[in-house]
């Protein structure tokens, strides 16, 4: 279940959180800013040849142009760390944060091939104009299944609205990280959890096992 969560959360962020202009994205309030550029994107998507037949580099290449200056990374990456933040030294907090950033753009790139095709229903916002902190809801509508509850929470910084957490169903996608994450560490320290993200992100650096046949 956690891996197509996951999938449905990273789909879901993604695809909503692209944005044409910097300076319109500050302007915009959050649920505008969510409904105006997941059908800019969705369409981008679609309409992208390399990328229909899987260029994993060019759609790579637009999460990070796009997607990434929309998150509060390191929010997300202390929260996922939880009580072990503060035991982490400066040097280890900005791995752990890059690292859990390539982490889920590489999450992106997987789920929004597999998604990109969804509708979604956008929720009136139920928040204040003074609101700094809202949540904006979505659902992704299935074809043949229930609709996905999508919840973004959202927070206004200088530069703009900023997501700190996406919600599927309910089920945070920062704290199912959380567990795992407090797990990795309770084994092998907060090294040990950079290492195990390191080697999740770059696969293809590990050694090879001694005794495998060579290709």
């Amino acid at each position: 279940m956690f891996p197509r969560f996951v999938r449905l959360a990273a789909a879901a962020a993604a695809a909503a959180i692209v944005v044409a202009g910097s300076a319109r994205a500050q302007e915009m309030a959050p649920d505008v800013l969510v409904k105006n550029v997941t059908l800019e994107v969705v369409d981008l998507i679609q309409k992208d040849k390399d990328i229909q037949k899987g260029d994993r580099r060019k759609l790579i290449a637009l999460i990070e142009a796009k997607v990434l200056p929309h998150f509060n990374f390191q929010a997300m990456t202390s929260s996922a760390v939880g009580r072990n933040w503060d035991k982490a030294s400066a040097e280890q907090k900005a791995r752990l944060t890059d690292e859990f950033r390539t982490l889920l753009v590489r999450t992106y790139s997987s789920a929004l091939a597999s998604y990109s095709n969804q509708k979604f229903d956008f929720r009136p916002l139920r928040a204040k104009p003074t609101d700094t902190d809202v949540t904006v809801n979505v659902r992704i509508v299935q074809s043949g299944d229930q609709p996905v509850t999508i919840d973004y929470d959202m927070e206004k910084r200088p530069g703009g609205w900023k997501v700190w957490d996406v919600r599927v169903g309910g089920i945070s996608l920062v704290a199912n990280y959380r567990t795992e994450f407090d797990n990795q560490i309770r084994a092998s320290g907060i090294e040990g959890l950079i290492k195990t993200l390191n080697a999740k992100n770059n696969p293809q650096a590990q050694p090879a096992v001694a005794g495998a046949p060579k290709k």
